[in-house]
């Protein structure tokens, strides 16, 4: 796809902050299963899913079954950045990947973008105690405290929360 002016501005131009090419790197998967095939999907992707999350520059992944279509499911995959993640998906590995999951498919797309900012919300940490906030780089807040975020590397968003 073609930059744009306005892409150019936002992730190089004045005032933009961290270059897009330094930012952590996001991908979003949708996709279409097909129908009576949603299980042996989860299932699959779940046994293959360390083929990804084991590589370097892999931030984590995350596995979303969509509650208004059964057979639609959202993948997300954070990356150290963009090269990095182009660079994996030439990777022997990836192509394997993607071949064992095309039979389970019945259609999909892929968005892309660098992560700016994570803001967590009040569930993410136990009260009290302090939670690593980042949308790259680390700032401690404890529970009822005010924080600055900025853009840059660090940990992805956290997966669950303990009840």
């Amino acid at each position: 796809m073609a930059r744009t002016e306005y892409d150019v501005e936002m992730t190089e131009g004045t005032g933009a902050g961290q270059p897009a090419a330094d930012l952590p790197f996001r991908v979003m998967l949708t996709m279409h299963v097909h129908p009576g095939l949603e299980a042996e999907f989860e299932r699959t992707w779940l046994e293959i899913g360390d083929q990804i999350t084991s590589h370097p520059a892999n931030l984590g992944q995350w596995l979303v079954r969509s509650a208004d279509e059964p057979s639609t499911y959202y993948i997300m995959s954070d990356w150290v950045n963009e090269r990095l993640f182009r660079a994996f998906e030439q990777t022997p590995g990836h192509l394997e990947h993607r071949k064992i999951l095309h039979p389970l498919r019945a259609s999909g797309s892929m968005v892309t973008g660098a992560r700016l900012a994570f803001l967590p919300g009040a569930a993410s940490a136990p009260a009290g105690s302090a939670a690593n906030v980042t949308a790259g780089s680390a700032a401690n807040v404890t529970a009822g405290s005010a924080a600055t975020v900025t853009a840059g590397r660090g940990p992805a968003e956290p997966a669950a929360v303990a009840g």
